[in-house]
């Protein structure tokens, strides 16, 4: 099994922004050390190289994107949907 090390960041604004300085970013953190307050639909738990990763949504921020290191994975395909309904849950309630 591939082991993620970290830290890491989900990569959240839209494409079509590519152009600004700053990006938005939810942490992502080994949803073992979370366990505590791991919330479904506003904290999902995602798998990436076979490590279970907390979308910690309510630490939602921005980085410069320059910062950045390169792209681990593109996880948009299978976890689009649960990665939309939190953020929605954090902003909207529901």
């Amino acid at each position: 099994m591939n082991r993620v090390e970290g830290p890491y960041v989900l990569e959240a604004q839209a494409d079509l922004l590519s152009d600004l300085a700053s990006t938005v970013v939810v942490p992502l953190v080994p949803a073992k050390a979370v366990r505590a307050e791991t919330m479904r639909k506003l904290k999902p738990v995602i798998t990436i190289k076979g490590q279970d990763l907390c979308l910690m949504t309510t630490d939602i921020g921005t980085l410069r994107r320059a910062s950045l290191g390169k792209p681990v994975v593109n996880v948009e395909g299978p976890y689009r949907a649960v990665m939309v309904d939190a953020l929605d849950f954090l902003v909207q309630g529901f």
